[in-house]
């Protein structure tokens, strides 16, 4: 066999924190090593997109535009990616088109090389502004597959899948298997399946949740993947990625070899461990997330989607519901066509589980996210509901047509509405996608910048005492 190095894109900086630390690692803690990092021979670092543009501003005070391009310059040399919800970018609706083209060439501007773009319902209308504007701006697309199970879903759906995301221009096909439900030997055929007929790159990204994600990796390796995603190890295994010293170990003096210098790496390793122990003592860490959680297979719950549920169980003082609401959220699933469970999907399923068991009765109270799913606001339904359910969930209204490329343009309209707080283009994105925490953010900016107290600030008269 002809040697077919495997190449790796590490997490580290963005999936595998946001998986099991709740997204909370630091820029400052990311730059010291950032040189070492560039220097491994890593296909690509994942660093930006999925909630570590929320986490910045509403918690930890950082520009998440100034965080890439901080990261860029630290690291000239390794390809940074993102992940992109498509039309949904990385808020929690649809934005319009002008919206999203705009995102896209900021983001290839400010140092994104690869885009790994997907939509919650699998939906390609919803990727295709998305692509076109980042082929136009320059950026390679990763069109990505949100891989699940149910009723719809089998090799052949996913290969059509692909085929239509090929066609839009995708340059590498991603399978997104975000709750670690993709078995290992179904990993192989499905993997052997794309690379037969679609003759392009693929990239595999899995957990480690229910334990089978290093598996899952080395059978999609033996069937031709290209690229797959791993963690280093102090914030590896668990919720997120399988560690990538055992991957690049194992495949040392194969025909798969990464040519990964497990030293250096190791050196990264010790670095990690003591970011990890930050986390840990800050009570973002905790060990629960690298149990292996039968949970996933059985429930089909992405981790941090178990980690919302119980959260929002204990501040309903019903934690003893636990149980009740993980045999809930697959009836919910179904319900509302089988959606894959990803962000926001996972949420909008999750949210109305928990309340069905708190409130004794399916639907008696239904959140306006739910109803937006049945009315097709997210996209097509992988599968359509039933006449019962979307009586049951939006009375007498009926599901409509939905294109996201009808939502009229938005733009002028939010940069009027930053108004003084407008400091460069990309703050109007920040605003559009977190209106209400990016504004008490630029607020602070404002008031470091000229030296006034925003506490007397009259905001509707933009005037301040002298």
């Amino acid at each position: 066999m002809a040697k077919r190095p495997v190449k790796i894109m590490e997490t580290i900086l963005r999936d595998a924190h946001q998986s099991q630390a709740a997204t909370r690692m630091r820029l400052d803690e990311m730059l010291p090593v950032a040189d070492k990092l560039d220097k491994i021979g890593y296909y690509a670092l994942e660093a930006w997109g999925g909630a570590t543009f929320d986490s910045c501003i509403r918690f930890l005070g950082e520009d998440p535009w100034e965080r890439l391009r901080a990261l860029r310059k630290a690291i000239p040399h390794t390809k940074l990616q993102m992940l992109l919800r498509g039309q949904n970018l990385l808020g929690y609706r649809h934005y319009s088109d002008d919206v999203v083209r705009k995102f896209c060439e900021l983001t290839v501007k400010n140092g994104i090389d690869v885009l790994r773009i997907f939509d919650a319902l699998n939906d390609v209308h919803n990727l295709e502004t998305a692509i076109t504007a980042t082929k136009e701006f320059g950026g390679t697309v990763e069109a990505a597959i949100s891989y699940t199970t149910g009723p719809v879903y089998s090799m052949d759906y996913y290969v059509k899948l692909a085929k239509e995301m090929k066609a839009m221009g995708a340059d590498i096909i991603c399978i997104k298997d975000m709750a670690n439900l993709l078995l290992p030997y179904d990993a192989y055929d499905l993997v052997k399946k794309l690379k037969d007929e679609l003759d392009m790159p693929i990239h595999l990204h899995t957990h480690n949740t229910a334990g089978i994600g290093d598996m899952t990796n080395l059978k999609a390796i033996e069937a031709g993947c290209d690229i797959v995603d791993t963690a280093l190890s102090p914030l590896g295994n668990g919720t997120s990625q399988p560690a990538t010293e055992p991957l690049v170990a194992t495949l040392k003096g194969t025909d798969y070899d990464t040519g990964i210098d497990l030293r250096k790496l190791n050196e990264l390793t010790v670095y990690f461990r003591g970011v990890a122990d930050r986390l840990k003592k800050d009570g973002f860490l905790s060990d629960k997330v690298l149990k292996v959680d039968v949970n996933a297979l059985i429930y089909q719950v992405p981790g941090g989607m178990l980690s919302n549920l119980i959260n929002q169980l204990k501040e309903q003082g019903k934690s003893e519901k636990l149980e009740e609401v993980l045999q809930e959220v697959p009836r919910v699933r179904a319900d509302l066509g089988y959606p894959p469970l990803v962000t926001p999907s996972s949420q909008i399923v999750g949210t109305q589980a928990v309340l069905n068991v708190i409130m004794g009765e399916r639907y008696k109270m239904v959140t306006k996210e739910t109803k937006g799913m049945v009315r097709g606001e997210y996209g097509k339904l992988p599968v359509p509901p039933t006449e019962e359910v979307i009586k049951k969930i939006l009375g007498n209204e009926r599901p409509i047509k939905y294109s996201p490329h009808d939502l009229p343009p938005e733009l002028d309209k939010l940069r009027d509405e930053l108004g003084m707080y407008y400091e460069q283009e990309e703050d109007v994105l920040t605003y559009a996608l977190f209106p209400q925490v990016s504004m008490p953010f630029f607020k602070a900016r404002y008031a470091r910048k000229h030296g006034v107290d925003m506490s007397v600030f009259d905001d509707k008269d933009k005037v301040h005492p002298v």
